[in-house]
């Protein structure tokens, strides 16, 4: 079992810059694939994010490309979201999950991940 912890987030305006943090502990890290996702309100949960081979290789939806990057320290056990540039839409629950065994094609996926962490909120105001 993996135990995640996210924090970092809060209420910020449009055009600011947040940093989101993932904590993990229960077993070795660099071995885990790392995703970042995030729910708005009466949406469903969408994919953000991933990092995988010990942070060797990184993936971006394509609404946050250019403006988030996803980075981790494996000998903290932590992964990063950096989030730069934010507008209203980044508005949501934001996720850290983690998985030992997703194959590269089901890494978009919230079914792909067993390990999830309770959310940190992220609000942009206009």
């Amino acid at each position: 079992q993996v135990q995640l912890v996210e924090s970092g987030g809060g209420l910020v305006q449009v055009g600011d810059s947040l940093r989101l943090s993932c904590t993990a502990s229960g077993r070795t890290f660099s071995t885990l694939t790392i995703g970042w996702f995030r729910r708005a309100s009466g949406e469903e949960r969408e994919f953000v994010a991933a990092s995988r081979r010990g942070g060797t290789t990184t993936h971006y939806a394509d609404s946050v490309k250019g403006r988030f990057t996803i980075s981790r320290d494996n000998a903290k056990n932590t992964v990063y979201l950096q989030m730069n540039g934010l507008k209203p839409e980044d508005t949501g629950v934001y996720y850290c999950a983690a998985d030992s065994g997703i194959i590269l094609s089901q890494l978009r996926f919230p079914g792909a991940y067993d390990n999830w962490g309770q959310g940190t909120r992220v609000t942009v105001s206009s």
